[in-house]
C-alpha cells in the first residue's frame, strides 16, 4: 500500500505499560507436562534454524539441514505421536544456498537466506539488490533483508518505504522478511513506526534482529511489533508474519512467545507462514525438554547435537 504518513506519525508507544504486559506473560501463561510437551512440538515446526558464523562450512550446513529434516530423535517422536515432524526453514548466508538446498530436497523445508550487506546493511545499494536476486536464484525461497538504520533513526519514513518496496520487487516470488535490527533503533515508538512503514511497503514479515546486535529480540519489542501487525492486518486486511530472533535459547523462553502470539494475534499467527523463531540451539533445550517429559530425566545437551 502506498505510504501512510499520517498513521506512521501518530504511531504511539507507552513504554512502562508495555513493559508492565511484557512482564506478566509468564505468570499468568503457564503450561505443564503433556499440554507443555504440545507447545513444544509447535514450537519445533516455527524455528527457522539457523547458521550464521564466519566459519560455516558444506560440511555444517548439511548437518544441520539433516537435523532440519529430523530435529528430534525418530523413537521420541513416535512416543510423542508425532512422527514427521520438521522444523518451519533453514537460514544461511548466501554462499550455502545451494547447499542448503541440495540437502533439503525432497522434504518441503524451504530455504531462507539472510541478505543485504547482512548485518550492518551498509554495502552498496546495487550490491545488496544484486545480493537478493543471486540468493532467489540459488533457490532460497525466503530472503531475510536488513534495513537502513539510519533512515529510522533520522524519521526520513519515505527513503525507508523506498528502499523496502524496491527489494520488495527484488524478491519476486520469494517471501521477504525486514529485520528492523530493533536493538538499535532507539526507543519503541520507532520500532512500532518501522515495523508499520515496512508492512505498506510489502514486508511479509517484520523480524527484530540479526542476532548481532548488543540487544536482540524481547518481549516488549516483540509486544510492540505484533501490536503493529495487528493494527495493520485490522486496516489493510493483509496478515504479516513475526519473527523474534537473537536470545531465545531456552524452551520455556519459547513458550512465552507462543502465549504473547496466541493471546495478541490469536491462532493464525501460530503457524509457519505467520511466525518463526530465528534460533539454533532452541531446539536443543526444546529436544532436551520433551525427554524429560517422556522418561522423568533430564539428559546431557551432547546427547541432542545441533551439527
Amino acid at each position: 500500500m502506498a505510504l501512510d504518513l499520517d498513521w506512521v506519525m501518530a504511531a504511539q508507544a507507552n513504554t512502562s505499560a508495555i513493559e508492565r504486559r511484557a512482564a506478566t506473560i509468564g505468570g499468568r501463561r503457564s503450561v505443564k507436562k503433556e499440554w507443555q510437551a504440545a507447545w513444544l512440538l509447535k514450537a519445533i515446526t516455527l524455528i527457522d534454524l539457523t547458521t550464521l558464523s564466519g566459519d560455516d562450512s558444506e560440511g555444517r550446513v548439511k548437518r544441520l539441514c539433516a537435523k532440519a529434516r529430523q530435529p528430534v530423535r525418530a523413537d521420541m517422536l513416535e512416543a510423542l505421536g508425532m512422527p514427521g515432524l520438521k522444523v518451519g526453514a533453514v537460514c544461511v548466508y548466501h554462499d550455502m544456498v545451494e547447499t542448503a538446498v541440495r540437502a533439503l530436497e525432497g522434504s518441503g523445508i524451504p530455504v531462507a537466506a539472510v541478505s543485504t550487506g547482512f548485518p550492518a546493511g551498509l554495502s552498496p545499494w546495487k550490491t545488496r539488490i544484486m545480493e537478493i536476486g543471486e540468493s532467489v536464484a540459488a533457490g532460497a525461497r525466503e530472503i531475510d533483508i536488513v534495513i537502513s538504520r539510519r533512515h529510522v533513526l533520522t524519521g526520513n519514513w519515505q527513503a525507508l518505504y523506498d528502499e523496502m518496496a524496491e527489494m520488495r520487487a527484488a524478491c519476486g516470488e520469494a517471501h521477504v522478511k525486514a529485520i528492523l535490527a530493533t536493538g538499535e533503533l532507539g526507543t519503541l515508538r520507532n520500532v512500532a513506526k518501522a515495523s508499520l512503514v515496512c508492512m505498506m511497503a510489502g514486508a511479509d514479515f517484520i523480524k527484530t534482529s540479526t542476532g548481532k546486535e548488543g540487544v536482540n529480540a524481547t518481549l516488549p519489542v516483540s509486544l510492540v511489533m505484533i501490536r503493529a501487525i495487528r493494527d495493520y492486518e485490522a486496516r489493510s486486511g493483509i496478515k504479516v508474519g513475526y519473527k523474534p530472533a537473537g536470545g531465545i535459547s531456552k524452551a520455556k523462553d519459547a513458550l512465552l512467545y507462543l502465549a504473547l502470539m496466541k493471546d495478541e494475534l490469536g491462532w493464525p499467527w501460530l503457524q509457519p507462514d505467520l511466525f518463526r523463531f530465528g534460533a539454533s540451539s532452541l531446539l536443543g533445550d526444546i529436544e532436551r525438554q520433551l525427554e524429560h517429559h517422556l522418561t522423568g530425566r533430564y539428559s546431557a545437551a551432547n546427547r541432542h547435537a545441533m551439527g
